[in-house]
């Protein structure tokens, strides 16, 4: 892919904010679009890093198909065989599902870090951001995001006058 933000990029900028994912029966959803439509900051920075990490126990959030649905609940399968209801769990005061959710969200993670290049995520072709519901009766859920980098402001590259590297002798 190419890029014209090559080299060194001078400055730096950080944005955070907290938004809501709408509620979703259990299972694994493709959420890209709908965290994206949230942080329309993105496009300010033309390197960096965006952080999303999702502020609950019993959901988890994972980078992978966007494409074909099928790989989502082949994978929802699987989660269901590897990590079953109904074992002899100590923790069980919120139900059934919800000592092997907190196993599933531990497997599958709690934060994605994903590139951000020209104001968007530097995701592969396939690529989308999973939100990973392991509850049958759970609300929305929160996710705290956070964007690093620098912002897409041709007066500060390494080359320009503005630049604190920039050669200021004749």
């Amino acid at each position: 892919m190419a890029s014209s933000n090559r080299g060194i990029q001078i400055g730096s900028a950080w944005y955070q904010t907290n938004i809501k994912l709408r509620p979703q029966h259990r299972g694994i959803h493709l959420v890209t679009e709908e965290i994206l439509k949230q942080i329309p900051e993105l496009y300010q920075f033309s390197v960096g890093l965006c952080h999303i990490q999702i502020l609950h126990t019993s959901a988890s959030l994972a980078l992978n198909e966007s494409w074909d649905p099928d790989v989502r609940d082949d994978i929802e399968m699987m989660l269901n065989k590897i990590i079953p209801e109904g074992l002899d769990y100590r923790h069980d005061c919120e139900g059934p599902d919800d000592m092997p959710a907190h196993v599933k969200a531990c497997f599958l993670g709690s934060s994605l870090s994903i590139a951000i290049t020209n104001g968007k995520l530097a995701l592969g072709t396939w690529q989308g951001i999973w939100f990973c519901e392991h509850r049958d009766n759970a609300g929305s859920r929160k996710l705290i995001i956070t964007l690093t980098g620098c912002l897409r402001d041709s007066a500060r590259t390494p080359l320009s006058p503005v630049s604190p590297i920039a050669s200021t002798s004749s």
